[in-house]
């Protein structure tokens, strides 16, 4: 199965209280930080809920 590679390419400070927690479910606490999430539906919905703060990667 496909995995993404989800980084925070900007900062939450500001942002909508549903973005900062769809940033927190993902496991993203700083610009900078990587996750690797199994690529499902429900992680594809929070990473577009949060497209504008980062940028996502398949990887094998």
């Amino acid at each position: 199965m496909a995995r993404l590679k989800v980084t925070q390419t900007r900062s939450k400070i500001g942002g909508k209280h549903m973005h900062r927690e769809t940033l927190r479910t993902l496991g993203l606490k700083r610009i900078g930080d990587i996750v690797v999430k199994e690529d499902s539906p429900q992680v594809r919905g929070m990473v577009r809920t949060v497209a504008h703060l980062v940028t996502v990667e398949e990887v094998d």
